[in-house]
């Protein structure tokens, strides 16, 4: 099993080019199937063994996403091994997935965004980087790992877009407003003379790229300062981005080249998103609601 994980992952590395992030959680969910096949060949997989690692897998109370999750991992896995002609037939195929909630994602109002984007101490060095990280979130809506592997070299600040490698390394264009241009370049302006890493925009005190986990951290620090008592992660600010665009009358296409979206329908959560606000002002506004 082990030969065959890796020959997968070089596949997707190198072939695929997806992130590093994703080829985690395939070897993670890989990982975890070779534990319970245990000794058994891959060639004695069908359709009666992933059955019992799914029951194996609500035994132990993985929620519905999780399981989809890693079905979808062990999908791409055997269709890789049939195209290769590691095994004979793909048993996956006869095993769907589990069908999942809508889940709304979690947001801030204009305001609240407005106050933690204002919340960083931008007399100080880390307060003009917190500030500049904050503003480019939400006036782009990039995701947290295409923020960290910004270059200067990426940012054309004359022309107000930059370019981003988003999922699988596909580069898109993406626009970026005069407030965040402004907070970016007063913080390169000031941390870029003493740098050790002359490319990346977003350092850390060493000089060095920030990582996504460190994104998380400024995040959190701020949503603690201001008080903000919403679930909120470096991504709501990508899904605030998403349904302020669309209240004020974007269109649906536009909004999903934005964020990169391969699928038309993986942008429509938002328009969800969308209604249930809608239809909370209309409880709250109408004499007979």
């Amino acid at each position: 099993m082990r030969r065959y994980i890796d020959k997968f992952m070089n596949y997707l590395k190198i072939e695929k080019n997806v992130s590093r992030h994703t080829i985690t959680n395939y070897a993670i969910d890989l990982k975890a199937f070779s534990a319970f096949l245990g000794e058994k060949d891959i060639s004695a997989v069908d359709h009666l063994v992933l059955r019992r690692f799914l029951a194996e897998m609500r035994s132990k109370n993985y929620s519905k996403r999780t399981v989809a999750r890693k079905l979808a991992s062990l999908r791409s896995f055997f269709k890789f091994l049939y195209r290769e002609g590691y095994i004979k037939s793909n048993p996956i195929t006869a095993i769907s997935s589990p069908k999942l909630d809508k889940k709304l994602p979690n947001l801030l109002d204009v305001g609240k965004v407005t106050k933690l984007i204002l919340a960083p101490d931008t007399k100080t060095q880390a307060g003009l980087r917190d500030r500049a990280i904050l503003e480019t979130l939400y006036s782009t809506g990039i995701r947290v790992s295409e923020l960290v592997g910004l270059d200067v070299s990426d940012m054309d600040f004359i022309s107000g877009v930059i370019k981003v490698f988003g999922k699988g390394y596909k580069e898109r264009i993406v626009p970026i407003g005069d407030e965040a241009v402004t907070a970016v370049r007063k913080y390169l302006d000031k941390i870029k003379p003493c740098a050790k890493d002359k490319d990346a925009v977003f350092l850390n005190n060493r000089g060095m790229r920030l990582t996504d986990r460190s994104i998380r951290r400024v995040v959190d620090k701020y949503i603690r300062a201001c008080s903000i008592e919403e679930k909120i992660s470096p991504h709501s600010l990508r899904h605030s981005f998403a349904t302020h665009l669309l209240d004020r009358g974007a269109d649906l296409r536009s909004v999903q080249e934005l964020l990169g979206h391969m699928n038309l329908s993986t942008t429509q959560i938002y328009t969800h998103v969308t209604m249930e606000r809608l239809k909370s002002v209309y409880d709250k506004a109408h004499p007979r609601a």
